[in-house]
């Protein structure tokens, strides 16, 4: 699987992660897996209030067409999805404090950017 960032624990070599994503369940997308913000909490917080190394390599957001980055620590790059996950619209490097919407989505995938390593 592709790791968007570090965030190892060179002790045992695992991702460390923040507790919230814990209970969420995972579904592997495009080659990450990551976890599945399927209930009003973990939609409405997602990856924001967090450093870099503590966030999983990503969050899948079903049934969203409207992301926020308010509360966001690092930018973000955005997959929209249609449906069968099918790719749409790919957003990078979206700062804190924005806000992207694609009408035709049926979920986003939210990554940590790369791109301001």
């Amino acid at each position: 699987m592709p790791v968007a960032y570090g965030g190892m624990d060179e002790s045992t070599g695992s991702r460390v992660q923040a507790r919230r994503f814990r209970r969420l369940g995972t579904e592997v997308v495009h080659g990450f897996e990551v976890p599945v913000a399927g209930d009003p909490f973990s939609r409405l917080v997602g990856l924001s209030f967090l450093d870099r190394d503590r966030a999983p390599e990503g969050l899948l957001i079903p049934a969203c067409r409207s992301v926020h980055t308010f509360g966001m620590r690092f930018p973000l790059d955005l997959l929209f999805l249609g449906s069968g996950h099918r790719p749409l619209v790919a957003v990078r490097a979206v700062g804190p404090g924005h806000r992207v919407r694609v009408p035709q989505a049926e979920a986003v995938l939210e990554l940590p950017s790369d791109w301001d390593a």
